[in-house]
């Protein structure tokens, strides 16, 4: 098998050939799925071993201790060769890892071949293809949790076992110093235990991602803004609890701690950082200076890791194998997201590279896994990820009688409707604002005064069953998007829905299944940028395209408020789920085709994307969505090169194309024009006339297909195949 090793003298970093590990009593052998690197521990000591004797002298003061122990007992001849022997070996790497069990020992009954396990221990979860676990070292992973987010089961225990010393309690504030790994995991855990977290940590970066994985307010250590939330969120009293998660030689970490904490607050270590506490600051405030031992109770016990010697619960209720099923139970109910923490997912043969890019900062990440390769025999090739695109067969409905006026109902009445489609409806020929529908009786009560709808109310049901009813346009967040559009289609309604149609496989699939048993395909999604008249007539100039296509969209999210409800990512989806369709379906709009495949990366600790989509001619576009670019820079840019010929579309506000003569849009409109005017325009005339809808229901389908895959492709660390499905 193979091993990730490192030879502490050098500094070499191998994957070498090793002999299996046998099944010894008490435990059972494992074949690694997913291995977990962690970007502190692990690349420190990465980083000690490439130093000189003085360097590493100088960073294991510890060690050095040692020797000069072993001088005074043992000479120096002999102590040299001890440690030369020592340093000059291979050592192994990893500690946190999931997989299969492949054989169980003697004594061993809680598990068999076959079980998924998370498994733990510097000696026991190495980045190895197969690892000997004992029994106290392993927990079972909950059914349907993801081996990647299992591999994280080590790292979550030491995150876990720090909030247990800290001892919060809900409506405390606390305060997290370093949002690397386990920093990002104690911002969440303390999330899910009813208190309010500040995080500190110079990259802005990792605190945007505390943020939005639950912190109240993170910032640079030497900002203001975290000592005035800290002021703010305790009335000025300090912190109940600091958490230590950082590392280096600073002593910042120590000194901010005793500043911000309130009077006989408790201070936590859970890093390896410097600790000359400052005597005047934390003697004046009683603090309480608690260290959190690795993942918990039985750590460095030989009877309890080696010999599975439990500690009873009464005495001991939180152990080392019991913090280690906690974490997977949390992570399984959706307590704590580990998910956006997974920067890249790299080939086990790549490890050394992978190393390496990390060392080098080629790499910035939170979280690296390492993906095994299937056991011989076990597969003939290795499964290329796909993401299934639905086809519907149908038969089109009777046309309406285009001289009826096409009767509308809203469901839903928020910003978006109300500034962007009922303006462009409101007292348009050929149209009757029925009902509103809102969850809320006063919203529907204004968006009836202000807009002029016949009814408004609560009762969805009534809507959907009323035959007057035309069309209903779906509004609403976008967890419920799909479920609304699937009923009603089958109450036989044309549909306009917002972007995203759906945010999940299954949603996409039950809307379509809805289609063919109504056989109502009169279905529209908002994508109204290939509407936009600018982006027309620079198609139109641009002319027919006879070679494959290189594209650039650049979008310049920007960052939500605070609060924003599209930062639940755990009901309504990513925010690129939430509105990167409409970037795809540009694109293939401008391509004339739907894309065969998606590869998606993104930078450690941001929401930033790059997609890089695939489409049958070989044309490729690149979809590069930021949300940490200034607000100054315009939102959206365009680029599309081919034939010897340019397209570019500036912000919907300019556009330009290159050819023999360079054309340039004649004049800057009032306002951007993205399309919603036009595409509401071809929707109501396709209801009324019965003509074919704007956009053809394959290519909405393959549009949220494609964007459903930028998740399983982030997941994976690899391009996923759009298959069509038969």
């Amino acid at each position: 098998m193979k091993q990730v090793v490192q030879n502490y003298k050098s500094g070499e970093l191998a994957v070498l050939d090793v002999p299996v590990p046998g099944c010894k009593p008490g435990g059972v052998l494992v074949r690694s799925s997913y291995s977990l690197i962690s970007t502190g521990t692990e690349l420190m000591k990465v980083s000690e071993a490439g130093m000189s004797m003085v360097g590493k002298a100088r960073s294991r003061p510890d060690q050095v201790a040692k020797v000069m122990q072993s001088v005074a007992t043992n000479g120096v001849p002999a102590t040299y060769r001890k440690v030369m022997g020592k340093l000059d070996s291979y050592t192994p790497l990893g500690y946190s890892l999931c997989g299969v069990v492949e054989q169980v020992g003697a004594g061993i009954d809680d598990v068999a071949v076959g079980d998924v396990v998370a498994c733990a221990g510097n000696e026991h979860a190495l980045h190895a293809e197969l690892n000997w676990v004992p029994k106290n070292l392993y927990a079972r992973v909950p059914e349907g949790l993801d081996p990647r987010h299992a591999a994280f089961g080590t790292v979550g225990s030491i995150a876990l076992q720090g909030v247990r010393r800290g001892e919060p309690h809900l409506g405390d504030v606390a305060l997290v110093i370093g949002l690397g790994l386990i920093g990002q995991l104690v911002v969440q855990l303390l999330t899910a235990s009813g208190v309010r977290v500040v995080g500190v940590d110079p990259d802005p970066a990792r605190c945007g991602l505390a943020e939005r994985l639950g912190a109240a307010a993170c910032g640079d250590p030497a900002s203001a803004a975290v000592e005035a939330a800290v002021a703010g969120l305790t009335d000025g009293h300090g912190v109940d609890q600091v958490y230590l998660a950082a590392g280096g030689d600073s002593n910042q970490p120590v000194e901010l701690a005793a500043r911000l904490c309130r009077d006989r607050g408790r201070v936590v270590d859970i890093g390896k950082c410097r600790l000359d506490l400052p005597w005047n600051a934390y003697y004046e405030k009683e603090l309480d200076v608690r260290f959190s031992r690795s993942y918990g109770p039985g750590r460095y016990d030989p009877e309890y890791e080696l010999q599975g010697r439990d500690y009873p619960i009464g005495y001991v209720r939180w152990t080392e194998r019991r913090n280690l099923a906690c974490f997977l139970d949390l992570v399984a109910r959706g307590r704590v997201d580990v998910a956006p923490l997974v920067s890249h997912v790299a080939d086990f043969d790549d490890a050394v590279a992978t190393y390496q890019r990390l060392k080098d900062g080629d790499l910035k990440a939170v979280a690296v896994l390492f993906r095994y390769p299937a056991p011989s025999g076990a597969a003939v090739a290795a499964e290329v990820p796909s993401v299934a695109v639905p086809t519907v067969r149908v038969q089109p409905g009777p046309p309406r009688p285009a001289t009826a006026p096409v009767r509308i109902a809203f469901v839903g009445a928020g910003t978006y409707a109300t500034s962007m489609l009922l303006p462009h409806l409101a007292g348009r020929d050929g149209v009757d604002l029925s009902t509103v529908v809102t969850t809320t009786a006063l919203s529907a009560a204004n968006a009836r005064r202000k807009f002029g709808f016949a009814e408004a109310t609560t009762d969805l049901d009534a809507v959907l069953g009323d035959s007057a009813v035309d069309a209903v346009f779906v509004v609403t967040r976008h967890s419920s998007h799909a479920e609304l559009t699937r009923r009603a289609l089958l109450a036989g309604k044309a549909v306009f829905v917002e972007k995203p149609l759906a945010l999940t496989e299954e949603e996409l699939a039950g809307v379509l299944a809805a289609v063919e048993e109504s056989g109502n395909d009169r279905i529209q999604v908002g994508f109204n940028r290939r509407f936009a008249p600018l982006l027309r007539e620079a198609r139109g100039r641009f002319g027919v395209r006879t070679g494959p296509a290189s594209v650039r969209y650049l979008v310049n999210a920007g960052r939500l408020d605070h609060g924003s409800w599209y930062l639940r990512g755990d009901t309504e989806g990513s925010r690129f789920a939430g509105e990167g369709g409409h970037f795809i379906d540009t694109v293939s709009w401008l391509l004339g085709a739907d894309p065969v495949s998606v590869y998606a990366t993104a930078p450690s600790g941001t929401e930033d994307l790059q997609v890089v989509l695939r489409y049958p001619d070989g044309s490729t576009a690149t979809v590069s969505y930021v949300t940490s670019g200034p607000a100054s820079l315009p939102k959206e840019t365009l680029d599309l090169v081919a034939d010897g010929k340019a397209l570019r579309l500036d912000d919907f506000v300019r556009a330009s194309v290159y050819t023999r003569r360079r054309w340039v849009s004649s004049r800057l409109p009032k306002a951007r024009d993205k399309g919603q005017q036009a595409e509401l325009a071809a929707f109501v005339k396709a209801v009324r006339t019965g003509g074919p809808m704007p956009v053809p229901l394959e290519s909405l389908a393959a549009t949220t297909a494609a964007t459903l895959a930028v998740r399983a492709s982030l997941a994976e660390g690899a391009p996923v195949t759009l298959a069509r499905a038969r």
